[in-house]
């Protein structure tokens, strides 16, 4: 990836020198100036001088100077610089004796920055954001900064007067991840729920990404819409009714109907006049995924009778019939085909979940080209989970290895679940078996990565979103040595006891993870016994012993402590409520109160630690854990005599 041969040093700036300029392309978008203007904060924070930001072409040619975007004075200075960017996001850092450039591919509709979304406004969107992206990995990999985790205290910047760079450099690099913002979805361009991590994963180059994914299902308010107009839409019940079983929001359609192709392109019109620039368009039935599919002929038709036998069910009725892989992937192909129709030569594509009934890979139907199959496949943090709905064992992973074979590219899609407490903030780590499935991942071809969700708590799960987030702009990276960084950056000579801390737990965790997948809240003092939060707990007091008391090193490792801290009080507010809810005592009732207003407290202490808006007891993640939150209602699991013959 990187071509660099020190012949000679690029002095930036030094103690006898001030910065050589930053000059940004004439009419740059918002957010790339923005960018020039970051870049320049930083040579600042460095070597204490501040470089002059100019935009568009100086009166004179200045002796050196780092150019921001393709302009045209730097295909002059670079003659042998591709500057014809052939890939979506494609950036390039080049610098010769004189001068730097730093510049990516970059799309955006100056009548059309500002975009109305169900969460407002977003402001300054572009369609590729090549030169931002391309400015915050000069930063990282050229000038040694590091964003470890959100705020201040993740922030490490290298100190030094004489900021130089080895001449002559040329880099490229295109990330094959093209939607990679809605991994940490709560932190997406615009996302204004439980996020607070927007401006980390803007500088990891995630945020302002090519693709966006839509991570739900495609039809939720069409029956309120059109039942009383459209009710042949909607799917064909064993009973002969269209009734929108199993509930208005969860109605499945007759996707064969050509009445519903023609309202989903009505659909597509509708979103292009609010954001003309979108290109992904989501056709995913509803949840509710065992129920109310259409058993029309014409539907029925493009289930494929070798299809994966699979349980469905109706009003009062069940019975075993093909997986609806073939059905979703010929109704996304039809869909698409109309859309090429409609739309010549737009990159336009359609958004298809393998979800639930669809989860098996099809038989016979293939998507086409401008389909992009979407896979739930919950092995995030998880191995060897199966499949619910499958009746032949078949595991999440290996769904996953048979969809691969056979797309030209997909999206994946995990839900998370809380294996060993990843809702609720505790050290619910797999950073090996993550770094594992993202490149295996990646060799699949994945264009990108929606994970539901990232809970941003930064002191209990910080390493493994770290991570994630240098594997999704180049899954091909080293992640030992980007690990060994990350610890050594963070923590200084406190480094090994923070890595064991982190390992120990995770060595524990995986095994536990495996049995208890979906065990629930009150398993998890099985795994974070005493015993091992004693262990834990000594070794971060000999990385708190390693470190100056005062240092930015110290400080870091309190950040750890405060997760830990959290880890304890959740442990003792867990096993006090698992005991209360079979007898009510009001002394346990107070005790829990006391632990919820320490945990609120150690959050608000230590910013990022963790997320409280997502662990109050309020909240679904909370339920059973506070005596005014009672456990959620465990729903008694079907049985169902199957007929697989």
């Amino acid at each position: 990836m990187v071509s660099c041969v020190s012949a000679a040093d690029l002095v930036l700036v030094s103690k006898d020198m001030q910065p050589v300029p930053i000059i940004v392309f004439k009419d740059a978008p918002p957010r790339t100036r923005e960018a020039a203007e970051v870049l320049a904060s930083y040579i600042d924070k460095i070597s204490g001088k501040k470089p002059k930001v100019i935009e568009g072409a100086p009166q004179a040619m200045p002796d050196s100077a780092i150019w921001v975007g393709v302009q045209p004075d730097v295909r002059a200075l670079f003659p042998k610089v591709d500057f014809d960017f052939k890939h979506p996001e494609e950036i390039v850092i080049a610098a010769n004796e004189k001068h730097v450039v730093i510049a990516g591919r970059d799309r955006w509709d100056a009548a059309r920055l500002d975009i109305e979304t169900r969460e407002g406004v977003i402001k300054g969107v572009q369609q590729e954001y090549g030169t931002i992206n391309a400015v915050y990995t000069f930063l990282q990999d050229q000038l040694g900064v590091r964003w470890l985790w959100p705020g201040e205290l993740g922030e490490d910047v290298p100190r030094s007067e004489r900021l130089a760079l080895s001449v002559p450099l040329d880099y490229r690099h295109h990330p094959q991840m093209r939607a990679r913002g809605s991994m940490f979805n709560f932190s997406s361009l615009g996302n204004k729920g439980y996020g607070k991590s927007h401006e980390w994963t803007m500088r990891q180059r995630l945020q302002l990404c090519s693709l966006g994914i839509e991570g739900g299902h495609g039809f939720g308010d069409w029956w309120e819409r059109y039942h009383d107009k459209h009710p042949e839409i909607f799917a064909l019940q064993p009973d002969g009714t269209r009734s929108g079983f199993p509930n208005p929001h969860n109605a499945k359609l007759c996707s064969s109907n050509p009445k519903v192709w023609e309202l989903w392109l009505e659909e597509v019109a509708a979103e292009l006049k609010q954001d003309p620039h979108r290109s992904v368009f989501n056709a995913s039935p509803n949840d509710g995924w065992a129920s109310g599919h259409c058993v029309c002929d014409q539907c029925s038709a493009w289930d494929h009778p070798d299809g994966e036998p699979r349980v469905f069910n109706w009003s009062k009725r069940n019975e075993t019939r093909p997986a609806t892989s073939d059905r979703d992937v010929t109704f996304a192909n039809k869909l698409g085909e109309l859309l090429k129709q409609k739309y010549p030569g737009k990159d336009y594509r359609v958004l298809m979940l393998s979800y639930g009934h669809s989860r098996p890979a099809p038989v016979k139907a293939r998507p086409t080209d401008n389909v992009i199959m979407t896979l739930v496949a919950n092995f995030f943090g998880r191995t060897g989970l199966l499949d619910p709905g499958s009746t032949r064992g078949d595991t999440f992973r290996r769904q996953f290895e048979s969809w691969s074979k056979i797309v030209p590219s997909m999206f994946w899609r995990p839900n998370t679940g809380s294996p060993a407490g990843w809702q609720q903030g505790l050290p619910d780590i797999h950073i090996a078996q993550t770094i594992r499935d993202f490149k295996d991942v990646a060799a699949a071809n994945c264009m990108g990565i929606y994970i539901d969700g990232i809970w941003e708590h930064w002191a209990t799960q910080g390493p493994l979103y770290y991570i994630m987030a240098q594997l999704a702009w180049n899954p091909a990276a080293d992640a030992d040595a980007i690990l060994a960084d990350y610890y050594t950056r963070a923590f200084g000579p406190a480094a090994p006891h923070v890595r064991e801390y982190f390992e120990s737990l995770e060595k524990e965790r995986m095994p536990f993870a495996a049995k208890n997948a979906e065990a629930g809240v009150f398993t998890f003092p099985q795994l974070y016994t005493e015993s091992l939060l004693a262990a834990s707990q000594a070794r971060l007091d000999r990385a708190a012993a390693a470190v100056p008391a005062d240092s930015i090193f110290a400080k870091r490792v309190a950040f750890i402590q405060a997760g830990l801290t959290h880890t304890k009080l959740m442990m003792d507010t867990i096993t006090l409520m698992e005991g209360y809810w079979k007898k009510k005592d009001p002394a346990v009732a107070e005790r829990v109160k006391q632990n919820w207003a320490e945990l609120e407290k150690n959050a608000a202490d230590h910013p990022y630690s963790i997320n409280w808006g997502p662990v109050r007891p309020t909240t679904p993640r909370g339920a059973g854990l506070h005596p005014d939150s009672p456990p959620k209602k465990q729903k008694p699991k079907r049985t169902y005599d199957l007929d697989l013959n």
